[in-house]
């Protein structure tokens, strides 16, 4: 039976509100959200032309990942976002490891998400709205090739 959680000293699922991200030399950088933490495998189906079943056969095919976005406050004089994005040449770009870190409370990392050669794909920039009460938010989306989860010990 499943432990509920109710008793003292017994684990709890970790909240998803206190996390922190690094990329390239870039350290603790807030962000308001992140999602898109996805892995894929392509599935391949085949059937042998002696078999005699009259289905196929399910196998894991190519690893596909999906882009993560990443959202946070726009600030006077940081511009981390599109100095990134200016880099991108025909064909090139700078790709950094990008690592997202889930941390407890007290601020020791439990799971950490590390994006291998991340890349901006995409930037939105903030709506603006004059009868607006909200916080201005940028918006970068990343493409990566792989991920790597790592939980704690």
């Amino acid at each position: 039976m499943a432990n509920p959680g109710n008793k003292q000293g017994a684990p709890w699922p970790l909240p998803k509100f206190k996390f922190s991200v690094d990329w390239g030399t870039q350290k603790n950088i807030a962000f308001q959200e992140v999602s898109g933490m996805e892995v894929e495998s392509q599935i391949i189906e085949y059937r042998g032309s002696n078999s005699k079943e009259y289905a196929t056969v399910k196998m894991p095919g190519i690893v596909k990942y999906g882009n993560i976005t990443m959202k946070r406050g726009i600030f006077t004089a940081d511009n981390l976002f599109w100095k990134w994005y200016d880099q991108i040449n025909m064909n090139t770009i700078k790709r950094q490891t990008v690592t997202i870190k889930l941390l407890d409370e007290k601020n020791k990392v439990q799971v950490t998400w590390t994006l291998h050669n991340a890349w901006p794909t995409k930037i939105t920039a903030t709506d603006l709205k004059s009868d607006a009460n909200e916080v201005a938010i940028d918006t970068i989306e990343i493409a990566h090739e792989k991920l790597v989860i790592a939980t704690a010990s």
